[in-house]
């Protein structure tokens, strides 16, 4: 009774209009590693995938009452939580889902470590695609792994997998097929066909399909909704690992809070092994914040993805109409992939003495592009764009 009365008590749903996306809220000297990494300067900064809108205020409430509650011993999963993942999954995504799969996570990173250690031996290959979230490339190397890494091809105007070079890539030492969809950095929603196409080769080659799908609920376009790659198949299925987390959706990374979805009983055991002693467990505030979420903040994810759809249309407007810069459509995340003509040299370094933090494409393993985050307040985005179309028209050719 204590828990699901104080602890974890349900928060009333709030009208949208006191999602106010367009407030400032002030994250300087707050330790924020987007913000403090330019202490002193004047930058806005766009860099790291976090969002600088405050929380949605179910979360927020949810937070205070587990504070004022005054124990924050250890934690395990609420069993309401199980619950209400189990019933969005399905709802969200037609999945049907069991509690035993279940495996939480201090975070989203931490998965992709997890399963790099825990699938093949010392000396064995992990394959992903890139330009991807640069964890995917130091995760394996972290865990005694060699990555391979395949090169995106760019038709026209959309990122898709190369599945021949992919084919070509694969040698009887590759264990294990990284996967990132929605994909960061360049913002695809693979359709079911694509992914059809990936699952083919991994059950051809026998691989473990890790899937990070921790952008599942920033879906820009309707028309476009996402799949889990293990709802294609049971075989599918039995070899893959889903990574999802409430933390980019609801602007909660630092709470530090995700989930494994494991169908295949063996497979979720090793994974078990693997982790034993390494790593944590969530934290209480982190639990209580993804329950709130899933169960509660529905209202503010679609407010929330509105007002992103949006600025997502700013940017590409704003973007193509520049010269030197060239900008791929963004179905889905906060971000926006952006290239730079191959005579603005350190393109990232460029925008930084323009006032404007953006991450540098080499570390998604793409030089000559830059990666912006969108998820801000409109004015600040606004103001960033004056100062990256700026600093192009001054620019000398």
């Amino acid at each position: 009774m204590l828990k699901s009365n104080l602890v974890f008590l349900r928060v009333s749903a709030r009208s949208s209009m006191d999602f106010d996306f367009d407030k400032v809220t002030d994250r300087r000297g707050t330790s924020a590693v987007k913000w403090d990494k330019y202490t002193g300067r004047d930058m806005i900064p766009m860099w790291v995938a976090d969002m600088d809108f405050r929380s949605a205020p179910v979360i927020v409430q949810a937070l205070r009452e587990r504070v004022d509650h005054g124990v924050f011993g250890y934690t395990d999963p609420p069993p309401e939580l199980n619950d209400v993942i189990v019933a969005a999954v399905e709802r969200d995504y037609g999945w049907q889902i069991r509690h035993d799969w279940l495996m939480w996570l201090p975070g989203l990173v931490t998965g992709i470590n997890l399963v790099s250690r825990a699938v093949g031996d010392d000396g064995d290959d992990v394959v992903t695609a890139i330009p991807v979230y640069h964890p995917f490339l130091s995760g394996p190397v972290h865990q005694r792994r060699t990555v391979t890494r395949v090169p995106m091809r760019l038709d026209g105007t959309k990122w898709t997998w190369d599945l021949e070079r992919l084919e070509a890539a694969i040698t009887p030492r590759t264990r294990l097929l990284l996967l990132c969809n929605p994909h960061n950095p360049v913002g695809r929603v693979f359709s079911r066909g694509e992914l059809t196409a990936l699952a083919r080769i991994a059950e051809k080659r026998d691989l473990i399909i890790a899937s990070d799908e921790i952008h599942c609920g920033l879906v820009l376009d309707p028309d476009k909704p996402h799949v889990c790659i293990a709802t294609l198949g049971e075989n599918i299925a039995g070899r893959t690992i889903t990574l999802m987390s409430a933390s980019k959706t609801f602007n909660l990374p630092g709470l530090g809070c995700a989930f494994a979805v494991v169908p295949n009983e063996e497979l979720r055991a090793h994974l078990a092994r693997s982790a034993a002693g390494i790593v944590p467990r969530v934290t209480a505030m982190g639990f209580t914040a993804t329950l709130a979420a899933y169960r509660d903040g529905e209202e503010w994810r679609r407010a929330l993805v509105d007002y992103l759809r949006v600025n997502r249309d700013l940017v590409i407007e704003r973007i193509s109409a520049i010269d030197g810069l060239t900008i791929t459509p963004v179905e889905a995340t906060y971000l926006a992939w952006i290239r730079a003509d191959p005579r603005l040299r350190e393109p990232a370094d460029f925008f930084e003495r323009a006032g404007v933090g953006l991450y540098d494409g080499r570390v998604f393993g793409a030089e000559g592009y830059v990666r912006l985050n969108f998820g801000c307040p409109r004015p600040m985005l606004e103001q960033a764009l004056d100062r990256i179309a700026s600093a192009l028209a001054s620019a000398p050719r």
